[in-house]
Order: C-alpha cells, then sequence, then structure tokens
C-alpha cells in the first residue's frame, strides 16, 4: 500500500491505495464520489473523464499514483459555489443535451476542457473534441447545441438531426 495526496474539488485527500488502483475507482471507492461513470474500462467511451491539473482525462487509463501531488476535478465539483448548476451544466438541462444520464458526467468534463482550449468551437470543432466520448441516447445534436449555447454562441445556425 502507497500513501497518496492530491487535491479533489477544491478539498485535500489523502488515502492508502495499491499501486495498480485506477484513478477511477479511488474518485469512486474510496471518496465517494460516483459522478465518475465507468462505462468500458477500455478507455473507450469517455463516462470516467475528469480534470487532472486542468486536463481533460479518461480516469480509468490513469493510475491514482499519476494524480499525486496534483487538482483534480470530477463532475462533482463542476456546479457553482452557491451549488447552482454551471453554465455548462445549465446548458445540457436547457438544450436537453441527456437522456439516461450516464454518459452526461463524462460529455460535461470533456465539454468543459473543450471550452477551456476553444471558447467558442465551432460545430465541427465540437463533433470532433467529443468524439472520444460514446453516448448511446441522444445523437449527439443536442449536445453540441448544449456546449454551443454554454459558449455564448446562437445555435440556430446548427444542422437539423
Amino acid at each position: 500500500m502507497t500513501q497518496v495526496s492530491m487535491t479533489v474539488n477544491g478539498r485535500a485527500v489523502s488515502g492508502e491505495v495499491e499501486g495498480r488502483t485506477l484513478l477511477s475507482d479511488f474518485l469512486r471507492g474510496d471518496l465517494r464520489l460516483t459522478g465518475t461513470h465507468i462505462g468500458c474500462d477500455t478507455s473507450q467511451c469517455g463516462a470516467c473523464v475528469v480534470h487532472v491539473d486542468g486536463q481533460a482525462v479518461k480516469s480509468c487509463t490513469m493510475f491514482v499514483l499519476e494524480a499525486q501531488g496534483t487538482t483534480v476535478r470530477t463532475i462533482e465539483g463542476m456546479a457553482n459555489a452557491d451549488g447552482s448548476l454551471s453554465v455548462l451544466q445549465q446548458a445540457f438541462k436547457d438544450h436537453h443535451g441527456l437522456q439516461c444520464g450516464f454518459c452526461t458526467p463524462g460529455m460535461v468534463m470533456a465539454s468543459a476542457a473543450l471550452l477551456a482550449d476553444n471558447p467558442k468551437p465551432t460545430e465541427n470543432e465540437v463533433r470532433k473534441y467529443l468524439e472520444g466520448n460514446i453516448c448511446r441516447c441522444t445523437g449527439y445534436h443536442n449536445i453540441v447545441k448544449a456546449v454551443l449555447a454554454a459558449s455564448g454562441q446562437h445555435i440556430g445556425a446548427i444542422a437539423a438531426e
């Protein structure tokens, strides 16, 4: 067992872990932050996306020991300080960017990373960026609308489904 410490959603956390423990397992099991979903265990679906030092990471592919000393943000850390939804979360709600909700945490986290890197992406840039995230319910159209709306862009120009 090895001691690991990091900051998660603004709070210092630590724990004893085996070297093979994945970041996703530490977040869900040890910290009980179950918004980070495990969909495939093979890095295909993107449901486990979190931010590590500001970068989008599929947490099922990262050992928790690699996150030693980092700052991690999960979907639970996306809300505003008063508990209200962030602009991006509200846009997902307003534009029906979710159905079953399983992929939503990873979609929101990936989309937040995109908007941090590219505050005004095009429709094609959003679609390309989210290729590593699988949604089996929405068809992506409303997810793209939500991301563009969160970026402050007019969404009427998005191609029809």
